[in-house]
């Protein structure tokens, strides 16, 4: 098994289901002994890039944020995963160029299903008119042009999108084909 390090860039909706995917491969990447971080958007917006707003200029600094410090742990052999909206194709586009060694997924839901999963109850705070600015409703959602995967997380079980990232890892060289099956046994 190879021990490069490198960034599982997570883009799409709140809801989608990122967070769930991201916490799906930590667990099967740790059994294998590899070392993995979780920059998950709503813990870095509290304290990484707290006191940042929602504007595309603080968007896109949160977004830098994230990249920098996935760019250090990629190039120190970590997996990195950044499970983050990062809403704008040039921000993620930077990020790529930044990091090197990544692999953008598209984690795709339709936005009436991620209004009905609601995990966070944000979408229910939008209707009521108490967030404005939120992405996809009033606040564009750019999706990726050339994803190196796309994930309909509302077509599959995390168990299925799981495999299909692990194989696209595979696939890329980024793991050995044998991690591929004994990560299916388990």
């Amino acid at each position: 098994m190879t021990n490069t390090g490198f960034t599982l860039w997570f883009t799409g909706l709140s809801g989608a289901g990122k967070s769930t995917l991201a916490g799906g491969i930590e667990k099967c990447l740790q059994q294998h002994g590899r070392n993995v971080e979780i920059l998950d958007g709503d813990i870095v917006r509290t304290h990484l890039s707290k006191g940042l707003g929602f504007s595309r200029e603080d968007r896109d600094i949160n977004i830098k944020r994230i990249a920098f410090v996935c760019n250090l742990l990629t190039r120190n052999g970590v997996i990195c995963i950044s499970a983050a909206i990062a809403p704008y194709r040039e921000a993620r586009a930077w990020a790529r160029q930044e990091i090197g060694n990544f692999v953008e997924i598209y984690v795709k839901c339709p936005i009436d299903v991620c209004r009905k999963r609601d995990v966070k109850g944000l979408y229910k705070l939008v209707d009521e008119g108490k967030i404005r600015g939120f992405t996809g409703v009033d606040d564009p959602y750019e999706e990726p042009e050339n994803p190196d995967l796309i994930v309909e997380t509302f077509k599959e079980t995390l168990d299925e999108s799981v495999t299909r990232v692990l194989s696209k890892l595979v696939e890329m060289k980024y793991l050995d084909p044998s991690y591929l099956e004994e990560s299916l046994s388990i």
